[in-house]
């Protein structure tokens, strides 16, 4: 049982200004598998107070010394790496293949690019005509991060921030805290400055509000839901701060008619399956033509067949639990209303899958003969449940692909290159990947729409960190 019901405050752990002890469950089998504490308005208040007090130093610390200082944080989080890779495992039902090849790794990712871009980055810009341009970093910064991803959200905020100069207080998910819990222990090892990097465990209405509200924090970077990132930018705006946002997401993945299918509809049920299907980039509406979507339905319940549901200790297993039981009931509701709407269930279903009684399994499932209009195509599930979406006409699928409040990813296959570029540039989408092209952590992350605003990851996750500053009289 660990126990984790300190917070990390300029540099020391301590206790809450009042305990109010929260239990964290493992959804593999619904039991307690750590103790947190949820924090006060008066913890936010001093967390800020000493990232308040520490920008002023921090801020003016040379491009060198942040070097060293996020090569530091890269060394100390090799060190501590499988016990990252456990804690997802735990917290939120990662399969450990995933928790080690993927949710852990991105920790590190993130913090040795921020190193990389920081080492070349022109904070400094010849505008002629005597003047100059100045990026400076922004001040405090409130960071709220989701449970899905956990360390992956954390380290592609803290990593830009701490690469510019900036200083923070960090809100990890309630749900998920383990993995923040240890990146503060790799921050304090790694001999980030007190007060530069804090942290406090709490909810959102509480800490997440405090934070928002506090007229001290100079900008937010939020993960989350759409309709949790609408309340932090309301919080927010009574002082004016910057906003960023990265949320919620429905996905389109247009396997065109020159596509090679089986290729396509497997890459597309499999990526759906990743994490569980709880990633906001899931691709979730499989867009696939008419006349062949009885041969895509064969091959996607074929796909999940092959789908191992099991203990994400389990090297075999391949998908674990979702991560609560608020998501569980939220994801069964949601498999009714589809069938209620009229949709095919091509495989899976509402309930456990079988040999389950217990933990957070959801069975994997495809529904089909769906329409754009359907609750399934609207809402995002957070899931592994893939909706497939006939259509008639090129046109009509990329109509259909962009009629979503959310523009966060889309996904197009073809064995034509120069067609899938063509068809990539129509989706409105922060990210689109042609043919199950992969990302890298210097590839810019973040929606149009109600999807968010800003970017985050590498060079461009920079930019939100920081203000701009023209000054005349350098002639």
């Amino acid at each position: 049982m660990r126990e984790y019901k300190q917070f990390y405050i300029n540099g020391e752990w301590v206790d809450p200004t009042t305990p109010n002890d929260f239990d964290v469950i493992n959804p593999a089998n619904e039991e307690v598998c750590a103790h947190i504490s949820l924090g006060s308005e008066a913890d936010v208040d001093k967390a800020v107070a000493a990232a308040k007090a520490a920008f002023a130093s921090f801020s003016r610390t040379t491009r060198a010394e942040r070097v060293e200082l996020l090569e530091n944080c890269v060394e100390v989080y090799k060190k501590r790496y499988a016990d990252m890779a456990e804690a997802i495992r735990e917290e939120m039902g990662a399969p450990v293949g995933l928790a080690n090849a993927a949710q852990a790794y991105c920790g590190q990712g993130h913090l040795e690019e921020a190193a990389r871009v920081l080492k070349d980055y022109a904070f400094e810009e010849d505008l002629g005509n005597g003047h100059r341009l100045f990026k400076e970093p922004i001040g405090v910064c409130g960071l709220i991060t989701p449970w899905n991803w956990p360390v992956n959200q954390i380290s592609c905020k803290v990593a830009p921030a701490l690469a510019v100069g900036c200083t923070m207080v960090l809100k990890p998910s309630e749900v998920a805290p383990l993995s923040g819990y240890i990146f503060a222990q790799i921050m304090d090892e790694a001999g980030v400055p007190a007060g530069v990097f804090n942290m406090v465990n709490g909810d959102g209405a509480t800490v997440g509000t405090a934070l928002s509200k506090h007229p001290d924090v100079d900008m937010m970077s939020f993960t989350g839901s759409t309709r949790a990132g609408s309340l932090v930018a309301q919080n927010a705006a009574p002082t004016v701060k910057r906003v960023t946002q990265e949320l919620g997401g429905k996905s389109p993945n247009i396997v065109l008619d020159d596509a090679d299918l089986e290729a396509a509809v497997t890459r597309g049920v499999m990526h759906m399956y990743q994490n569980t299907g709880q990633s906001c980039n899931a691709p979730s509406r499989m867009l696939v033509p008419a006349d062949k979507l009885e041969q895509a339905e064969a091959i996607a319940a074929a796909v999940t067949e092959n789908v191992v549901v099991g203990d994400p200790a389990e090297e075999s297993t391949t998908m674990g639990p979702v991560v609560s039981e608020v998501q569980f009931n939220k994801i069964q509701g949601l498999i009714e209303k589809g069938i209620e709407e009229g949709a095919k269930v091509v495989t899976g279903g509402p309930g456990r899958p079988e040999g389950f009684d217990k933990g957070y399994f959801i069975r994997p499932t495809v529904f089909s003969r769906a329409n754009n209009d359907m609750t399934i195509a609207r809402e995002e599930i957070f899931g592994p449940v893939l909706t497939m979406i006939p259509y008639e006409s090129e046109e009509e699928a990329i109509e259909i692909a962009n009629d979503t409040e959310y523009g966060l990813a889309g996904y197009v296959q073809s064995e034509n290159v120069e067609h899938a570029r063509d068809v990539a540039s129509k989706i409105r989408a922060g990210n689109v990947a042609i043919n199950g092209a992969g990302a890298g952590f210097n590839v810019p992350f973040g929606g149009y729409k109600q999807s968010g605003n800003g970017r985050e990851w590498g060079s461009h996750g920079f930019t939100d960190f920081l203000e701009i500053k023209a000054v005349g009289g350098y002639e």
